[in-house]
């Protein structure tokens, strides 16, 4: 099943709404991963571990923000190849509901399940 001219728009601009999500998401939580100030003179133990611990989980969630993003480029480039919709394992068909779910996945439920 080739998806048509107006279901690749649709996916194509949902993808770039995703990214543009991410990139806010990114900028808007910048602060929070910065190096945490280790001068016991201005905050105590505790709120420096609370920091460091904050500070970790902001960097991992950034992390997995760039793999998305990693993944939404991927599936717009799979767009302008025409190579979207296709699993990139096997070359069938990606379900249509899988898409409409998650648009940037790059292969079949059954190549997916595999790969786990």
């Amino acid at each position: 099943m080739a998806l048509t001219a107006a279901q690749l728009k649709k996916f194509k601009a949902k993808l770039e709404i995703l990214r543009d999500e991410l990139s806010e998401l990114s900028n808007i939580a910048a602060d929070s991963r910065k190096p945490v100030e280790l001068d016991q003179t201005s905050v105590g133990r505790l709120s420096r571990m609370d920091a460091l611990q904050g500070q970790a989980m902001q960097l991992e969630t950034e992390r997995r923000r760039e793999i998305e993003r990693i993944r939404i480029d991927a599936a717009l480039e799979r767009i302008e190849t025409g190579d979207y919709g296709y699993c990139t394992v096997c070359d069938e068909d990606i379900a249509l509901k899988r898409l409409e779910h998650d648009p940037s996945v790059p292969n079949c439920i059954d190549c997916q399940r595999a790969q786990n």
